[in-house]
């Protein structure tokens, strides 16, 4: 598989993957399956270990984003956003295939092929190597919707984002109830602690600054779910 350092986070599907190297973490992106799903393999500089985002579709192109040679990353843990299928199908494959521990969020964990070795709610951590990422828990698109942040100390935090926040709004939802309890926990959770300088990386398409979405909060609730 291609992988580029040009990052800009764009993906094709089928194409290559991208990556991004930071100070003490490296960041591959990677679109899967027929829904254009991202996956996000998270390395730590330091020791080499791996902290796989959604492992959606493609086990194979998964396999090869992890690489062959002696000295590929060895993934110690897959998390999965959240529980709706497009995230989770080649779960049970790469989680066999590598011996990974496999995280959710306890309210979504019932509907995974894996049942999860770590449940992950607000206010936790989970690391990968020597760099510790923190724990989001966003309701509304799902019941147990998780995010994950990289506070980066030399530069701006990297968040991934699931299918909780999207450039241009918030995830599906599937009620007005739904849609406020998400839009809430994005706007406390996220825009309320982050800066615009936070770089995320959601469950599908480009990437975008939490700058380039604050104006439109008030919008998003006008437009409503």
């Amino acid at each position: 598989m291609e992988i580029v350092d040009d990052y800009t986070g764009h993906v094709e599907p089928g194409g290559h993957a991208a990556r991004r190297v930071l100070p003490t973490l490296t960041i591959t992106k990677l679109s899967v399956g027929p829904m254009n799903n991202n996956a996000y393999l998270l390395v730590c500089r330091a020791t080499g270990e791996a902290l796989l985002i959604d492992a959606a579709a493609d086990p194979e192109r998964l396999s090869d984003l992890i690489g062959h040679a002696d000295d590929r990353p060895t993934l110690r843990t897959i998390l999965t956003t959240h529980q709706h299928p497009d995230h989770w199908q080649a779960l049970g494959a790469i989680a066999g295939a590598y011996g990974a521990n496999t995280a959710a969020h306890p309210e979504d964990a019932g509907p995974l092929p894996v049942p999860p070795d770590l449940l992950l709610t607000h206010g936790d951590t989970i690391s990968v190597g020597d760099v510790t990422l923190d724990v989001i828990h966003l309701r509304g698109h799902t019941p147990g919707s998780l995010a994950l942040v990289h506070r980066d100390p030399t530069g701006h935090p990297h968040l991934f984002t699931g299918d909780s926040l999207f450039p241009g709004g918030v995830g599906k939802t599937m009620s007005p109830e739904n849609f406020t309890s998400l839009l809430e926990d994005v706007r406390s959770r996220i825009f309320g602690e982050l800066p615009d300088e936070t770089w995320f990386y959601p469950g599908h398409g480009d990437d975008s600054t939490l700058g380039a979405e604050r104006p439109h909060l008030d919008e998003w609730r006008e437009r409503g779910w």
